[in-house]
């Protein structure tokens, strides 16, 4: 009887000591400076950090979140000005730094601006897709175009999107003119990989 408490109690400790720890962080200005650890839910088994930025103009937003998720995929999406990177990882607070900026590879895809959706955009890391997302954002229909991760691709069902069309060949995502919304690839995407 004993022997099957001490079984029991050594059970307990040893998966009560066995949970997953990871950096935890919401910023709004491009800073986790203080992040605090957290010890992830029995069911969250990998350590999450994004970073979204947001060029316009002079002004630049950058957004960091960090913490537990049940799945995680790495991931990177351009769409001209704006960039969103996430980066997954399964070992005790290995979420500490910032994802890496990824470095430029040779694919070439269209982008949006303001005006139109001629422009060229050179893609990196692992961003080996072009992308054509569309979607309701403000009541208005938004066309995202720009180069993605194949992870991105497959996830068709992000939240508030659409339509979702990948491709792999350089230019293959056509240059008609539309309008982009960053907060509405950000929203869509982090919302996905943090809520499934």
């Amino acid at each position: 009887m004993d022997l099957q408490i001490s079984v029991f109690l050594l059970f307990i400790l040893f998966t009560a000591g066995h949970s997953l720890r990871c950096y935890e962080c919401i910023s709004l200005t491009g800073s986790c400076a203080g992040q605090k650890v957290k010890t992830c839910p029995g069911r969250f088994s990998r350590c999450l950090s994004s970073t979204a930025v947001d060029q316009v103009d002079d002004s630049s937003t950058t957004i960091i979140i960090k913490g537990c998720a049940p799945v995680c995929q790495s991931a990177s999406m351009s769409i001209g000005s704006s960039k969103a990177t996430i980066s997954c990882c399964d070992t005790n607070e290995c979420n500490a730094q910032d994802p890496p900026d990824p470095t430029p590879n040779r694919k070439k895809c269209y982008s949006c601006d303001r005006q139109s959706c001629t422009n060229t955009l050179s893609c990196s890391g692992t961003e080996d897709r072009c992308i054509k997302a569309t979607g309701a954002y403000g009541g208005q229909s938004v066309v995202i175009k720009g180069c993605a991760s194949k992870s991105i691709c497959d996830s068709a069902s992000l939240f508030g999107v659409e339509s979702i069309s990948c491709c792999e060949g350089n230019l293959c995502n056509g240059a008609q003119s539309v309008s982009q919304s960053f907060l509405f690839l950000c929203c869509s995407l982090l919302s996905y990989f943090l809520l499934h």
